[in-house]
């Protein structure tokens, strides 16, 4: 049974790991002022790195080229309560941490803010970001010279954070599916009462109509 179990953990840990190395990265392009927004699903007090690079792209030469010195990136996060989280200008190049204080969908916004520098005419901003959260956001190279650490103790630390990072995830996952089923259940509730009481109201205007007559 504990070698099931061992087993069980040892696969969480891989899949959680090769699910957030296939995510974590995208690119995206942008016009001048346009803004980008993505939603995150984060549990409670949880550390999220974020790192972006700009790079101005020329639709009719297909290429990319530097951008301006001056090009302004304005990153905004809002918790799952609509609640400001982060709000911070950045270059071309930028890099954003921030801990979540309640578990839920975090909004990340990207903006470019050119407007007083436009871009020519065929010609749109691309943004690389890389995402991490949790675990993902530990230097193990850093740790390990710090504390000293071998490179089994390290692995050990390693497996215990992901199995930490596991934990919060799946506690956050029981919360929304105890959410989904109080949806689900007074969803339910108001499916089977709406007939009565439209059944009712139909006989009670049966019943009126026929003392007024």
């Amino acid at each position: 049974m504990a070698s099931v179990r061992l087993q069980s953990c040892v696969l969480t840990v891989f899949l959680l790991n090769f699910f957030c190395c296939v995510v974590s990265c995208l690119y995206f392009h942008i016009a001048d002022t346009e803004e980008k927004c993505f939603r995150e699903e984060i549990p409670d007090d949880t550390v999220v790195i974020g790192n972006f690079r700009t790079q101005v792209y020329d639709e009719q030469r297909d290429e990319h080229l530097s951008p301006a010195q001056d090009l302004r990136t304005l990153v905004v996060v809002k918790d799952a309560d609509d609640e400001l989280v982060l709000s911070r200008s950045f270059g071309s190049d930028g890099k954003f941490i921030f801990t979540s204080r309640k578990a839920g969908g975090h909004q990340v916004c990207l903006r470019s803010d050119s407007s007083h520098l436009p871009l020519s005419t065929g010609r749109m901003l691309t943004v690389h970001l890389d995402i991490k959260v949790g675990e993902r956001t530990n230097n193990y190279t850093k740790i390990a010279a710090e504390d000293k650490l071998t490179e089994l103790q390290l692995r050990i630390r390693q497996l215990a954070e992901q199995v930490q990072q596991i934990q919060r995830e799946q506690v956050y996952q029981r919360i929304r599916e105890e959410y989904f089923r109080e949806v689900t259940h007074s969803t339910n509730m108001w499916i089977f009462w709406w007939p009565v009481l439209r059944s009712l109201y139909v006989v009670g205007m049966i019943m009126w109509l026929t003392k007024s007559w």
